[in-house]
């Protein structure tokens, strides 16, 4: 059975290490966190603004759409 490490049983054998092992170690793990950390923050949302932009929908095209779209909705309950 595989022996479960420990935040404290990986620094008792990161102290182990020669110096320069342990700068190694902490380059290795700076840009490793660097990474997840990028991977985890939130992508900025996408404005909805200028979707349309160049489709050439007259306003006219919008109303009657408007008007085929709500033409059998009920008015009154």
């Amino acid at each position: 059975m595989a022996e479960f490490l420990t935040a404290e049983k990986v620094l008792v054998l990161a102290d182990r290490l020669p110096p320069t092992e342990k700068l190694r170690l902490i380059a290795w793990l700076l840009s490793r966190l660097e990474r997840e950390l990028q991977a985890a923050q939130p992508q900025p949302a996408r404005l909805a603004r200028g979707v349309w932009r160049g489709l050439g929908i007259t306003e006219e095209e919008i109303a009657q759409l408007r008007r085929e779209m709500w033409g059998g909705f009920p008015r009154e309950i």
